[in-house]
């Protein structure tokens, strides 16, 4: 394969995996926001305590979407290192997340409804750079690739758990 055929695969992949995130973390908001809102207005919860709980709800969503549709071909062999990793970088992004929310509501006074939400929302968006870089590189790692060239990168033109024995043997598609 050509250098630029290769390039052109690896952002293909890129642009999948982007995608990919970007629909488990939109569901992910939502369910986040839905939260918020939720325990801000049926109950005398904080705003912030309030953020944590919608925050660790929306973790445990989108754990269950990363692994089994954003990231489903990667490395499944080191659940317990892959679980600890996603909680630990997840505890980082609710830092970060939350922190944006508590300064803006106590640092600065902005406590109204849709300050809450602005603040909220802006939040997310810088911890999802985090955890799309911190997921990707550390938690669900990419498995090897058969093909490695001699500069180190791997090159994969199908996914990683695709066999291409039985289509190469004459077995036909699947």
């Amino acid at each position: 394969m050509s250098e630029r055929g290769v390039l052109r695969a690896r952002l293909d992949r890129l642009l999948r995996e982007v995608a990919k995130f970007g629909l488990v973390g939109g569901v992910g908001l939502l369910v986040n926001m839905a939260v918020f809102n939720l325990v801000r207005h049926a109950t005398e919860i904080p705003v912030v305590r309030a953020s944590l709980i919608a925050t660790v709800v929306a973790i445990a969503c989108n754990y269950v979407g990363f692994r089994y549709f954003t990231y489903r071909d990667r490395d499944k062999t080191g659940r317990t290192r892959e679980m600890t990793l996603f909680l630990v970088f997840s505890v980082v992004g609710l830092v970060i997340e939350n922190g944006v929310l508590y300064t803006a509501t106590y640092g600065f006074g902005w406590d109204t409804p849709l300050q809450n939400n602005v603040f909220k929302f802006s939040g997310i968006a810088v911890a999802t750079l985090f955890r799309f870089w911190s997921y990707r590189t550390w938690v669900f790692r990419a498995l090897p690739s058969a093909a490695e060239p001699a500069g180190g990168a791997a090159v994969q033109d199908r996914p990683a758990l695709e066999d291409p024995a039985p289509a190469a043997a004459g077995h036909g598609s699947r």
